[in-house]
């Protein structure tokens, strides 16, 4: 049982899944902010990861060091197959609440 998600633990999610192979904390962060126009810290999405990874959401891995390269290793994450089911079942979830009511929540947003 992985639980509900919040909407930053999906946005991270579908960084995720969005970065595949490149998926790692930098990059989420700048993911999330480019598609969604949101700012977002660093340490909220290491926090969020560290909890996802620890419900078997994500599991994560520290690159090998590169020669000539300073600084700590990346930790780079990947979605798990209860990551993929939890984020699946989420979006469903919200496309039937929302299922035909976008006009009118447009119209009542719009004025």
């Amino acid at each position: 049982m992985t639980g509900y998600l919040g909407e930053f633990e999906q946005l991270i999610l579908f960084s995720v899944l969005h970065l595949r192979e490149e998926a790692y904390g930098v990059a989420i962060r700048e993911t999330i902010e480019e598609r969604t126009g949101r700012t977002v810290s660093a340490g909220a999405i290491y926090t969020a990861l560290g909890r996802m990874e620890d419900r078997g959401l994500v599991r994560s891995y520290v690159e090998r060091p590169q020669e000539g390269r300073t600084g700590r290793p990346r930790k780079f994450y990947a979605l798990r197959r209860d990551g993929a089911g939890a984020l699946r079942d989420s979006y469903s979830t919200i496309q039937a609440m929302a299922g035909g009511l976008i006009p009118a929540l447009t119209e009542l947003a719009d004025g």
